[in-house]
């Protein structure tokens, strides 16, 4: 388990979202010496997370009175407004001058809704969605990029620093969302044409293995495609990331810049590859599993 060289002296924080990342992040918080209150749907992840040291939370209102900083990572829209709003959410159940940190992959629109609720009572808000794998969850060695008002960015970067490799403060709003979206088209994108690319490859009589390990040394490589070079050999698709979940965040894509007046033709058509493939037996496989699609398209049978 991570260990970080400074202790930080049980500094109370609320936790909502004991996910594939939620757990990972929280056990490296217990490992930092954070005094953590969780709370999830799920009892089971619940109860994991109070025997590595964390405190339980009944319901959603009690994280929010439960720390001076309250994070959530979870699933879409919905979610973040049900726990963030109303009368039984994080905003009107925390203590004055509370800090609120979604960590999710959220849309802007709902973000933006969670920023005015948490401005009209005078809290911080921060949007500080993660980029990494599971993996990196598991090392602390995750990605920040953190928007908000700076002072309460500066509450939080204690918790960030004991979670990733790297934070990222890029403004003082809903910057941070924008730039996980971006990040996220170039992602699933990449999926797709790499697909092709091997698709084409197979039909030219390459060897899928021989054609991978050039493309991982070819101009085209990027961290992403050398991280998925050995699963993709082995034709391991087990999900880090899956199809459905990367079909709800280029949908995000596609929207956002329709709101904004972005024309994203190129990310239209990713998401209709993922539609349509999450429709079968590949929602919950990893997303660069999306070759299987293609390889059906052009009548190969593995």
């Amino acid at each position: 388990m991570p260990q970080t060289q400074e202790k930080h002296n049980a500094q109370p924080i609320g936790w909502i979202g004991l996910g594939k990342m939620g757990t990972p992040i929280v056990r490296n918080l217990l490992a930092a010496g954070f005094d953590v209150t969780v709370y999830d749907v799920d009892a089971a992840r619940v109860e994991e997370a109070v025997r590595l040291g964390a405190r339980r939370a009944e319901d959603v209102a009690s994280v929010g009175r439960s720390a001076p900083l309250v994070f959530s990572i979870i699933p879409d829209d919905a979610v973040l407004r049900k726990i963030a709003l109303g009368a039984h959410g994080v905003i009107e159940n925390a203590h004055d001058g509370t800090v609120y940190i979604d960590m999710s992959t959220v849309s802007p629109t709902a973000s933006g809704e969670v920023r005015d609720a948490a401005r009209k009572r005078g809290m911080g808000y921060i949007c500080a969605p993660v980029s990494g794998s599971t993996v990196l969850a598991d090392k602390a060695q995750l990605t920040v990029f953190a928007s908000g008002p700076q002072g309460a960015y500066a509450r939080a970067l204690p918790v960030f620093q004991a979670m990733s490799a790297r934070q990222y403060y890029v403004g003082e709003d809903q910057q941070a969302r924008y730039l996980k979206l971006a990040i996220n088209h170039l992602v699933g994108s990449t999926a797709v044409l790499l697909a092709e690319a091997l698709t084409l490859g197979t039909k030219g009589g390459l060897d899928w293995a021989e054609m991978l390990e050039v493309i991982g040394e070819s101009v085209a490589a990027s961290p992403l495609v050398k991280y998925k070079l050995d699963p993709l050999k082995k034709r391991d698709f087990s999900p880090a990331f899956s199809s459905r979940q990367m079909l709800k965040d280029m949908s995000l894509v596609v929207d956002a810049g329709a709101q904004a007046g972005v024309p994203m033709t190129a990310a239209a058509l990713v998401r209709e590859q993922f539609a349509r493939y999450a429709e079968g037996d590949g929602a919950d496989l990893d997303f660069f599993s999306i070759v299987r699609a293609v390889e059906a398209q052009a009548g190969i049978c593995r």
